[in-house]
Order: structure tokens, then C-alpha cells, then sequence
């Protein structure tokens, strides 16, 4: 179990929705998708990449693109059993915090991990050569190497009915990429608790 976490400050609704959608307009799996929708919507991709979290508008209209892409707020695909009202906080996770979140419990990340669903033992099996799927790692390899570099990543989106048994929600990759590494520093996320988030964060 993880122990409380160094809080940052509070966060909101509408500031997890940019992150986690700047973070998907990144990639590469999920960004063409993201960008046929700006277009389809009419809208700019400065919505994402410059969010002004005081613009009810955009905050709106960003809400309904997540909705849109990946069914928030309409209990279905990522966002099935996800509750309604969740408290969100910016937070620093130490490294044996990060090693102790776990992946969401999708086939992918349940195969990377060897059943463990923890990053840790997913570095060890892709250092290993180990693939889930036959699905190349190296985007993961990739995203170790840019940290190592320096390259400053998007917080990472957690969840749980508290913050000492935490659930990735967006940004497995950056997660992995952290474990690769060794967690070598302190890790920027935005953490969402709620009494009902054990029914989504299993």
C-alpha cells in the first residue's frame, strides 16, 4: 500500500479533462483520433494545448471531446463505472509510491505486467524482451530514453477510493517509461478519490 502522498494543492474537474487530454494529443495511438474530433467540433487545437481553466466555454467543450472520445461522463468504454463526484489533487508521488500504483485492468497492461498490473514488474519483463501481445516496446523504450534525456512529462492521471491505493486513469505509457528508469524522481500527478471509485479502480 502506498502512504500519503506529498499533496501539491487542489485540483478540479476541468483541469483533469485538459491534462488528459493534452496528454492524448501527443499520442500515438490516440492523438489522430483526438484530432479528427477538434476538427469535427470545429475547434482549434489551442483548446487542448493552451487550456484556460477559467473559460467555462472551453472548459464545456473540452468535456464533451473527452465524452465524445472516450465516454466520460457517459458511464461507458474507459469511463464505464466511473463515478460522478470526484475530489481531485495535485500531488508528488515518491518513487515507492509510483511503484505501487497499478495499471487499469485492461488485457494489455494485465500481459505487460505478468498478472501484476504493477509497472515494476512490466519493466522487468520488457527488459526481459518480453512483449504483451506481440506489440513492440519500444514506445516505452522510447519515453525511458526522453526522461533520461530530461524531458519533463504531462502529470499522470491516478485514481482510488483514497490516495493510498491508487489506479492509473491516463498515461500508462509515461508511467512505464518512470519504472524503466528506476523512478528516479518524484512523480507530478493529479490523484481523484471517491468513495465509489473502487467499482472502476479494481
Amino acid at each position: 500500500m502506498l502512504t500519503v502522498v506529498q499533496v501539491l494543492g487542489t485540483s478540479s474537474e476541468d483541469e483533469m479533462v485538459a491534462c488528459f487530454l493534452s496528454a492524448e494529443l501527443s499520442s500515438r495511438r490516440f492523438g489522430r483520433n483526438l484530432r479528427s474530433h477538434l476538427a469535427a467540433a470545429g475547434q482549434a487545437e489551442q483548446l487542448l494545448t493552451y487550456p484556460d481553466l477559467s473559460d467555462a466555454g472551453a472548459n464545456s467543450a473540452r468535456r464533451t471531446l473527452l465524452a465524445v472520445t472516450r465516454g466520460y461522463g457517459e458511464n461507458r468504454d474507459l469511463f464505464e463505472n466511473f463515478p460522478t463526484h470526484v475530489t481531485w489533487t495535485r500531488a508528488l508521488l515518491s518513487a515507492d509510491e509510483a511503484a505501487g500504483v497499478r495499471y487499469i485492468d485492461y488485457s494489455f497492461w494485465v500481459e505487460l505486467s505478468g498478472g501484476s498490473r504493477r509497472p515494476a514488474d512490466a519493466a522487468v519483463r520488457i527488459k526481459a524482451g518480453l512483449r504483451a501481445f506481440d506489440v513492440p516496446n519500444e514506445p516505452f523504450v522510447d519515453a525511458a530514453r526522453a526522461l533520461i534525456m530530461g524531458e519533463r512529462f504531462p502529470p499522470l492521471i491516478l485514481v482510488g477510493e483514497s490516495q493510498d491505493n491508487l489506479v492509473c486513469l491516463e498515461g500508462h505509457l509515461r508511467l512505464t517509461a518512470h519504472a524503466l528508469v528506476g523512478f528516479p524522481t518524484d512523480i507530478e500527478c493529479l490523484i481523484g478519490t471517491a468513495p465509489a471509485m473502487g467499482r472502476w479502480a479494481q
